[in-house]
């Protein structure tokens, strides 16, 4: 592993290079919502110039549309209970429309506006962030080796067993969340392969489909905001959006995929739609903004004035976690409730002297309609219409 971290020729070089709740959430609207179209937008919250790279990235994404589906590739997909045949045939016809991707300089600000069918577009969120991030990241960085990268990891490793005892270890469920914001996929990929052979107790998968597929890795993930902030504009009131997205899910998996997302219109709205029903239904949540620790004790109340034992159900973090700041929450629920953790950045993107990205694609409307995510972190809001933002606070009574 003494070679650079660059990827040699397309960055993306195969359809499940994303990560895996892309996956199960396109098979959900290539069921119920086929014909529903949608809009995405790029933020940097960088402060830094990407006009250099902007050709490169271009070319990047135009060479999307020459990925296809594998043999092997559809084969393993076959192997999951809940992915339907229907959709993975679908699958092997699928192609990338670089068409419905426009990018652009908007003064020194970097644009990318995904626009077309629901089903069709769905994945060029993650592939385009990784795009931009390895594209930029190659350009800065040109000598960081993939030892360096591998090597800093070794160092977390050897702090966290020095710092912890086996018994404070044991339990502690870990798994790659990096493939956005990685260095580049091959640092993901040795990355992966690393805590697979030297934290094997407590490495639970990677969220990346087709390092999972190759490196027989359990994938990791269940739905993102989109899915949520979608049902906005689906048909259901809009009070009542939220549960017609979880409704949608459990209709969709039947029980297979059982992670909620909490925060897209706050953690408090959420609980309030998530009742007896879902609570059970659900084998627990996902936090992703605000303290985690206030996340994990409203879970808990919440699960307890359900007459639910907390200890039957799972909270996933994955908010900018770092080992530590993931083991200071493990043992601080330790008994109290099951727990897991997606690292993504600090893993994929963590080099002495590499400036790892912050970017995100959100979705922005649905059926020619505005959506938004409002989370329990205000600097995590997501929508260009402030007038549909306030509707949406008033209507779930969210007061900031």
């Amino acid at each position: 592993m003494t070679a650079t971290y660059r990827t040699q020729g397309p960055i993306i070089s195969s359809l499940l290079d994303t990560d895996w709740y892309k996956l199960t959430m396109m098979q959900g609207v290539h069921h119920k919502y086929p014909n529903a179209s949608v809009t995405w937008e790029f933020r940097s919250r960088n402060a830094e110039d990407l006009e250099p790279y902007i050709d490169e990235i271009r070319e990047q994404i135009d060479h999307l549309a020459m990925l296809r589906l594998t043999s092997a590739e559809s084969a393993y997909l076959s192997t999951f209970p809940y992915m339907s045949p229907d959709f993975i045939r679908f699958l092997e016809l699928f192609r990338f429309r670089p068409e419905y991707v426009d990018v652009y300089m908007e003064g020194s600000e970097l644009c990318i506006v995904i626009d077309g069918p629901w089903s069709h577009s769905i994945l060029f969120e993650i592939v385009i962030l990784a795009i931009v991030s390895e594209v930029r990241n190659r350009a800065l960085y040109p000598d960081v080796t993939i030892d360096q990268a591998v090597g800093q990891l070794r160092r977390k490793l050897d702090g966290l067993r020095s710092e912890y005892t086996p018994q404070q270890l044991a339990g502690f469920n870990l798994a790659d969340f990096g493939t956005r914001r990685r260095l580049s996929q091959p640092v993901q990929e040795a990355i992966v392969e690393v805590l697979a052979e030297e934290f094997p107790g407590n490495f639970v998968g990677t969220s990346n489909v087709d390092i999972a597929r190759r490196h027989d890795i359990c994938p990791m993930g269940t739905m993102a905001h989109e899915w949520v902030m979608a049902h906005q504009q689906l048909g259901s009131r809009l009070i009542d959006s939220q549960r017609a997205a979880l409704e949608a899910w459990v209709q969709e998996y039947r029980g297979h995929l059982g992670i909620a997302l909490t925060d897209t219109i706050t953690l408090d709205a959420f609980l309030h739609d998530f009742d007896l029903y879902f609570a059970k239904l659900f084998d627990g949540l996902r936090h992703d903004s605000g303290d985690p620790m206030v996340f994990a004790e409203k879970c808990i109340r919440h699960y307890q004035s359900l007459g639910i034992d907390p200890m039957t159900k799972t909270l996933i973090f994955s908010d900018a976690l770092t080992f530590d700041k993931s083991m200071g929450i493990k043992l601080a629920l330790d008994g109290r409730i099951k727990n897991s953790f997606g690292i993504g950045t600090n893993l994929t993107c963590d080099v002495p002297g590499v400036q790892p990205m912050n970017i995100v694609i959100k979705m922005m409307s649905c059926n020619g309609q505005p959506v938004a995510k409002i989370s329990d972190e205000p600097g995590k809001a997501s929508s260009r219409d402030e007038s549909y933002v306030n509707y949406l606070k008033k209507v779930f009574q969210v007061e900031h």
